[in-house]
């Protein structure tokens, strides 16, 4: 497999770029990339660029961009998951997982029963954290456009918003319908998980009355970390690109 890399910047062919500092240590010291070898860049921006190492050093590669290549691996759904807050690694297991199975966006969403909460510049600290999350998960799965990871919502100013999605479904193991009883979206989709201990019943209600419909996922109770990729997954086979 060659190896891919992002690149914050525009991506051109034919062109000559240094990859960023940590994906040129990546390369240089975990891949033990050298001259000659093939690279594939992409910049988020739709598309990727073939290319070959010019030059490496343990903190410089420069990269020959050869061409430019229109390949797409975005889910034929626009699904945006409503994770709520979940303590540290599995709240990163999540995005990563979300990411491979083809979400277009992630909020992290603050629920009476989160044991996590952010504030101040903590916020942007978590985001630009789970930001590296998503491009190396780009890197691995193939995608070329990076799902956004928007700032950090209270459930109740979530609601709020206006949506534009066509369908919003919320996990529940109380739910009154399972997924296979719903129609086809014809439009975005809206995926809202509570947290450790779910969501509490007001919250519940007040999702539901701003439009969601709560589904469960079969008789067994599915950690939070699980249930988010769980959907995404039976949403791909029901509805999208693993049909």
């Amino acid at each position: 497999m060659i190896p891919r890399f992002f690149v914050a910047f525009p991506l051109a062919a034919p062109s000559e770029v240094a990859l960023p500092a940590a994906a040129a240590h990546h390369a240089s010291q975990a891949l033990r990339l050298k001259r000659g070898d093939a690279v594939t860049l992409f910049d988020g921006g739709g598309g990727e660029y073939g290319g070959e190492i010019g030059s490496a050093t343990p903190r410089a590669v420069e990269v020959r961009v050869t061409e430019r290549r229109t390949v797409e691996r975005e889910s034929t759904l626009d699904v945006t998951l409503a994770q709520s807050l979940i303590a540290g690694e599995r709240m990163d297991a999540v995005i990563q997982k979300a990411v491979e199975l083809g979400a277009t966006a992630i909020v992290p969403i603050a629920s009476a029963r989160s044991v996590t909460r952010l504030e101040g510049a903590r916020i942007e600290r978590r985001r630009e954290h789970w930001r590296q999350i998503v491009i190396a998960a780009c890197e691995q799965c193939g995608r070329n456009r990076l799902p956004a990871v928007l700032p950090p919502h209270e459930l109740g100013a979530w609601l709020e918003r206006p949506s534009s999605a066509s369908v919003r479904l919320l996990l529940s193991p109380s739910g009154p319908q399972s997924l296979g009883g719903l129609a086809v979206p014809r439009g975005s989709v809206e995926l809202l998980v509570g947290p450790e201990g779910g969501l509490a019943p007001e919250e519940e209600a007040a999702a539901i009355a701003a439009g969601y419909r709560a589904l469960r996922l079969g008789p067994r109770i599915l950690r939070t970390e699980t249930a988010g990729p769980a959907m995404l997954a039976a949403l791909n086979a029901l509805w999208g690109d693993w049909r």
